[in-house]
């Protein structure tokens, strides 16, 4: 499991940082630690910048720290205006642009290397033999020691690896009770039903090539424990059959939630996005959750909202 880090600079605007957010960042990476998290995952553009900048002043408060803990990033998407007005929002994928944006995530981690980077979204105009050069690069300079994606679909995974010189380390996608498709898409072949979802084959393929797979958005941004009066009735039942099953195990829907990604043997990593340190403890407790084979394709029922095939 990792710590997702997004919300950690607070705002995504180019206003600078709070310093409250150093002591918040302080405290959720104390509560992590304690239970046995030691994974941190940033990308560059997260509050633009500012959750990797806080990250790294607390680090700068715990002398020592960095050699416990696993710091993962992204880069890839560029904002509009970036770097002149009426640029377009984009993928970048260019030797430069990703050899440049491991520097710039490095000084504001207020560190000498990331345990891995990855690619955050597919860029159309990706040329792999350009991106094994830049990850050739970094690796050789120690800057970074782990590469993967984000975001692709199985036909760019191996497109990809197959021009690497290293293995791809992962593949972070959004999977969670309503993203179900990287596992209900292996029974829904030949389905009337079938959807295109771009998870077709990933799960698989992934596994082959012995590429880790990573889980963003493992509660649905709250979704799945807290919907909305606006939400559909679809999603209050599942939450409902959440509520029901934590009570069962004596345990929070939270904790339920992350046991259904890790019950999967594929043994897919969550990634929570919270900043709330009670919150991130209910997560960590699904480490000590594992699901019977009933409970999990029960949960998988209520999110379909239908019978399996």
């Amino acid at each position: 499991m990792l710590v997702g880090c997004m919300p950690l600079g607070g705002t995504w605007d180019d206003t600078p940082h709070d310093p409250a957010r150093v002591d918040a960042t302080l405290a959720l990476i104390d509560t992590a630690i304690e239970a046995g998290l030691t994974a941190f995952d940033h990308a560059d553009i997260y509050c633009r910048g500012k959750s990797e900048t806080v990250f790294g002043l607390a680090l700068r408060q715990r002398p020592g720290l960095r050699d416990h803990i696993f710091l993962q990033s992204k880069c890839g998407i560029r904002f509009a205006n970036d770097p002149v007005p009426g640029a377009p929002q984009r993928y970048d994928f260019s030797r430069w642009h990703i050899v440049t944006s491991v520097d710039a995530i490095l000084r504001r981690l207020q560190t000498d290397r990331l345990d891995a980077l990855l690619l955050h979204r597919p860029d159309a105009l990706a040329e792999p033999e350009e991106i094994a050069a830049a990850f050739d690069e970094l690796l050789r300079a120690g800057k970074v020691l782990h590469f993967g994606v984000s975001n692709h679909n199985a036909a760019q995974v191996e497109r990809l690896a197959a021009a690497l010189s290293v293995p791809l380390f992962a593949n972070q996608v959004e999977f969670n009770l309503l993203r179900h498709e990287l596992v209900s898409d292996g029974f829904l072949a030949n389905r009337p039903d079938a959807a295109y979802t771009g998870s077709h084959g990933l799960l698989d393929t992934c596994q082959r090539l012995g590429v880790g797979l990573q889980a963003w958005g493992p509660l649905a941004q709250g979704k799945l424990v807290n919907p909305g009066p606006d939400d559909p009735l679809a999603l209050h039942e599942l939450s409902a059959a959440l509520r029901r099953l934590a009570a069962a195990n004596e345990t929070d829907p939270e904790t339920v939630a992350i046991a259904w990604i890790l019950r999967h043997p594929a043994r897919i990593a969550p990634v929570t996005g919270t900043s709330d340190p009670a919150r991130l403890l209910r997560c960590a407790a699904a480490l000590d959750l594992v699901l019977t084979r009933e409970e999990w394709y029960g949960l998988l029922h209520a999110a379909r909202g239908r019978p399996l095939p």
